[in-house]
């Protein structure tokens, strides 16, 4: 009974030992296959395996090592070296039309319409030959659409390592705005045993505006500009307004205090002059109304270069209408120019008060 319990505590020690063993050997065949036919498959040295010693008792246990149709089971991407990036990593530049950085907190960012290159880098450690990387998705989804892509391979040195890498770089048109997420990216690397390697991108988000539209800006900037030249335009014509009124009433002030003072002198001054000096007055009042063109006065002549009251021609404004029912008045202007005779106080008060109703000024209290 002891022997046959040492026998069973034996077996699973033999069966991991020999699933070791398997699995170098398995490496060794593909490093061979490799130098064989090197061209467009992938090269995997045999320390690539983690040696006996190093396995985990779990990650050999039962059927774990071999697939379904008994091939051998490949080596991670990490443990091989082989590294897969998407967007411009460790800068805070832009991926063709859209800022930001692939691999901080913040999303790229777009706009609507714009179209974007996103490049996806895959890059591993030198081995003597190139391997055959195939891109097996798209990036397409929602808001988003592939128009085409390109790749292009180089290499460089990473700390005292020759690195090889192939970018595929994804031309994307961005469809709609909002929280949008750039797809993971799907690879497969043949290796010479027949099997693939795969190897998958992580998921970008991307944030999308809606364009920036100047034209409600430019429309409001016009309509604020047409109220604030309407609202000047009213203030200016207010202000003229104000200042037509003021002079025209400063004007009828003057010519009331002078109308005033002849009615005070109606009954001492020489009739003659008197009726002299009201039809003076009754020509500036109609020089100031109707102006100096209306007249048909010259502008120079006065010696301020202002039209002369004394000019204004009465007889021809009323014989164009001009003045209707100043005609009275004219008669007692034109006896006492050329009749030579007198009136008295009493005649001539009725011709100041005639004159005052043609002039609408009205005598205060």
């Amino acid at each position: 009974m002891k022997k046959n319990a040492n026998t069973k505590a034996a077996k699973p020690v033999k069966a991991k030992k020999a699933t070791a063993e398997n699995q170098e050997k398995n490496a060794d065949s593909l490093l061979v296959a490799t130098k064989k036919d090197s061209t467009n498959v992938l090269a995997i040295e045999p320390d690539s395996l983690n040696a006996s010693g190093d396995l985990d008792a779990s990650a050999v246990d039962g059927d774990s090592v071999e697939n379904d149709a008994g091939m051998p089971a490949l080596p991670t991407a990490e443990q091989l070296g082989i590294t897969i990036t998407a967007g411009n990593v460790g800068s805070a530049g832009d991926a063709g039309n859209a800022t930001g950085s692939a691999t901080g907190n913040a999303p790229l960012s777009a706009t609507v319409g714009d179209t974007i290159n996103f490049p996806v880098t895959v890059s591993w450690s030198v081995n003597g030959s190139a391997i055959l990387v195939v891109p097996t998705s798209s990036a397409n989804a929602k808001g988003i659409l592939q128009l085409g892509v390109s790749q292009e391979s180089s290499r460089l040195v990473k700390d005292g390592k020759e690195m090889a890498q192939i970018t595929f770089n994804y031309k994307l048109v961005m469809q709609d705005t909002g929280n949008l997420n750039i797809p993971a990216m799907r690879f497969e690397i043949p290796t010479p045993m027949g099997q693939s390697l795969d190897l998958r991108s992580d998921s970008v988000p991307i944030r999308v505006d809606a364009p920036f539209n100047a034209m409600p800006f430019i429309a409001g900037g016009a309509v604020g500009i047409c109220v604030l030249l309407a609202a000047l335009w009213r203030m200016r014509k207010r202000a003229n307004l104000r200042a037509a009124t003021a002079a025209k009433n400063a004007f009828e002030n003057a010519l009331r205090e002078k109308m005033v003072v002849l009615k005070q002198r109606v009954m001492v001054a020489d009739s003659r002059e008197w009726l002299l000096e009201l039809e003076g007055i009754c020509k500036e009042y109609v020089l100031h109304q109707f102006g100096a063109s209306v007249c048909g006065i010259a502008a120079n002549a006065s010696d301020a270069g202002m039209p002369a009251a004394s000019a204004v021609n009465l007889d021809a404004l009323v014989a164009d209408d001009k003045l209707d029912g100043w005609k009275p008045l004219l008669e007692e202007f034109a006896h006492a120019r050329y009749g030579g005779g007198k009136r008295d106080s009493f005649e001539n008060k009725e011709t100041w008060k005639l004159a005052m109703t043609l002039m609408g000024i009205k005598e205060e209290d």
